[in-house]
């Protein structure tokens, strides 16, 4: 069997639910994913897990797993954890492995007692407990940026002092009583108070050794924070500085501090993330948001580099790539090309999301190749073969982060990533329903909406199918207004058996009572059967077992009715939801409860009457049939379809990693006959 994908790093996340941190973890949180409301920004994208629990006795059933080369473990302590025996229990039973790496964080002092005893014995923690109240969010985000940084992509000897492992910057600035040597000399007294080692050329560099040697000796193993004033760009040494920083490869970010004018921006101080702050004197918060950039863009472009690594070692990339933890820029170009004498076959990968189409017009300029994982600027592969790709993505009922051990928001990140590829290789996409805002269909649409222009593609193919009475309704058709250049709307027909029950089909019909609900069924399972007769391909990912309209969970009657249409079907359970559940009915040869009649009857108000009136009308949930399809259903034929292997298929049911996922389906879909 092919060992399964292990990227670089993963982070963890363990705490008590009543320890009221759960906001200071997602404002972490949100720094190390991609933010779904900006799919096409250059930021962290590390996978993350979470452990908590819906009841103050019990700790998580699952326990973080060994998932990535490197594992950072954040463990918030408090009495709670402390002297409630499950708790300690279970911290306790953490497992000794190695780059499994528990980072304790007492939340209150009484959370410093963990570290008396057992398996926090004689571990420092980190001391939330004495942080500022005016400035919690960034004391968070910067000790635990540091830690991450640390333990998740430094080579830790056990034999050093930890601050052996911390971070190196390098602060680059205009002299002579300049903005940008103010704030050097505050960002370096604030650094001086820290765990953080720092570079300042004033006062670091050693007697005896030449000036410009010993600078740029230090940017190579350093992090430079360019502090833009208005003298910075017409000095000779900051100009060298970025430029040794960029021929380096090494992380910058800017500070614009700017009182007036700048005659020309330095072309090198670009493609770089840039903070901006007032030419006043810099405060603690200035200064910390200066530091956590530069800390995040470390961790970023060290995370990139690896990730892209590994990625060249699996195949997922060009064996031959030349790797960039940021968009290439003709300069480094250029300087690639005078030591490389086969300039025709240069190729180059950087991190997602892909530039837009003008960003990268140089490239062809230049003869060379320039891509991302997954998106590839060979499309050969896939000249002439269109499919028409429906997507079953739904959400789910949250646990507390008991046993589902990934935020909701994954599912959104992923159905970005995969309508952003699918589309642009000009697949039709086919969805049903959601529209509300945050919905899926919004998220799927706002990337064809920017994918359009990013592109410059004339046209783009999604299809939203719309259930009777949905599609009358007049809030639904204004929503359709708002994405008019990306949507084709499709209403679905109305059941010939109900349509006398009907009294106005030009009229929204509310599933207010039985008759009313029963309507309802009989409409979604027409619109799911029609769009999915016009589909190709069936992706399902997430899905609720509760609280849904129909006679049957979406997301299962979705996949029961492409199972029988024979479709190529795709099954992401890693994500969680109904998916995951069946994945596993599918792999033990045995249903999981959820999908027998008596756990919906117990979980869902007056379903045994929906059930009661659609047997009437012979419409009803078979559940016998249900259970005798899922469990004759194997991976092999799943696999066969979808031109995977066995081990390949059965990694798609069960990865966290939404890039892997993805990548499955892509190689897939490329392979399949036209």
């Amino acid at each position: 069997m092919k060992q399964q994908i292990v990227p670089p790093l993963a982070v963890h996340f363990v705490w008590h639910p009543n320890d009221n941190i759960n906001t200071t973890i997602m404002d972490f949180r949100r720094y190390l994913t991609r933010d779904i409301d900006r799919p096409f920004s250059r930021e962290l994208n590390i996978p993350t897990f979470l452990y908590s629990s819906q009841k103050r006795s019990h700790p998580p059933s699952n326990s973080p797993k060994k998932l990535a080369k490197k594992d950072v473990i954040f463990l918030f302590l408090s009495a709670n954890t402390l002297m409630i025996p499950s708790w300690k229990e279970y911290i306790n039973s953490l497992p000794e492995r190695k780059n499994y790496h528990l980072v304790p964080v007492a939340v209150e002092h009484e959370g410093i007692g963990h570290t008396s005893e057992g398996r926090l014995k004689s571990l420092n923690c980190i001391r939330m407990f004495e942080w500022n109240e005016d400035f919690k969010k960034e004391y968070a985000i910067f000790y635990l940026s540091h830690e991450l940084y640390r333990f998740g992509l430094k080579n830790i000897n056990l034999l050093e002092s930890g601050i052996d492992s911390s971070i190196r910057l390098f602060l680059s600035h205009a002299k002579k009583g300049d903005t940008g040597l103010k704030h050097a000399k505050a960002i370096k007294k604030f650094i001086d108070n820290s765990n953080m080692q720092g570079f300042f050329d004033v006062n670091d560099i050693s007697s005896g050794f030449k000036f410009d040697e010993e600078i740029e000796k230090h940017i190579k193993r350093s992090t430079l924070i360019a502090i833009e004033s208005d003298a910075y760009s017409t000095r000779y040494w900051c100009q060298r500085e970025i430029l040794t920083a960029k021929r380096e490869k090494r992380p910058i970010i800017l500070v614009n501090s700017l009182e007036e004018y700048e005659d020309r921006v330095f072309p090198a101080a670009s493609n770089i993330p840039c903070v901006h702050i007032t030419a006043e004197p810099l405060n603690d918060k200035d200064i910390l948001r200066i530091l956590i950039a530069a800390l995040l863009e470390t961790i970023r472009f060290e995370h990139a580099r690896k990730l892209l690594t590994y990625y060249r070692n699996q195949k997922w990339i060009d064996q031959n790539a030349v790797i960039f933890a940021r968009p290439p820029e003709i300069q480094q170009i250029v300087e690639i090309l005078k030591k490389n004498k086969k300039s025709n076959n240069l190729v180059i990968c950087y991190p997602e999301p892909p530039l837009y189409k003008e960003e990268t017009e140089w490239a062809d300029y230049f003869n060379i190749t320039v891509s991302t994982p997954l998106w590839s600027s060979d499309k050969k592969s896939y000249k002439n073969k269109k499919f028409r790709i429906g997507l079953s993505i739904a959400d789910y009922q949250p646990d507390g982060y008991d046993k589902q051990n990934q935020d909701l928001d994954e599912l959104k990140r992923f159905s970005q990533s995969l309508a952003r590829h699918l589309l642009a290789n000009k697949h039709t996409l086919i969805y049903g329903g959601d529209l509300r805002n945050d919905g899926f269909t919004q998220f799927i649409l706002d990337e064809a909406t920017v994918l359009r222009d990013r592109l410059q593609l004339d046209k783009l193919f999604v299809e939203n199918y719309l259930a009777w009475p949905l599609n009358v309704k007049q809030e639904n058709l204004k929503w359709y207004a708002n994405y008019n250049t990306v949507v084709k709307p499709v209403s679905a027909s109305i059941p010939d058996d109900i349509k006398s029950l009907i009294h106005d089909i030009s009229t929204f019909l509310p599933p207010d009572c039985l008759e009313n609900k029963y309507i309802w069924s009989r409409c979604l399972t027409t619109m799911r059967e029609e769009s999915i007769k016009s589909s190709d391909i069936r992706i399902l990912v997430g899905g609720k077992f509760e609280n849904y309209l129909g006679k049957m969970p979406g997301v299962l009657e979705e996949f029961l009715i492409a199972y029988k249409q024979d479709l190529v079907i795709f099954l992401v359970g890693g994500l969680g939801g109904l998916t995951k559940k069946l994945c596993i009915s599918i792999k033990n040869r045995k249903i999981e409860e959820e999908f027998t009649e008596e756990w919906q009857i117990n979980h869902n108000n007056a379903y045994k009457d929906l059930q009661k009136i659609a047997s009437q009308h012979g419409k009803h949930t078979d559940y016998d049939n249900l259970k005798e399809v899922i469990e004759n259903i194997t991976i092999p034929i799943l696999a066969e379809r979808a031109g995977l292997t066995n081990e390949e298929y059965e990694r798609l049911m069960t990865t966290p990693f939404i890039d892997e996922s993805i990548y499955l389906i892509l190689k897939s879909i490329k392979n399949l006959p036209k």
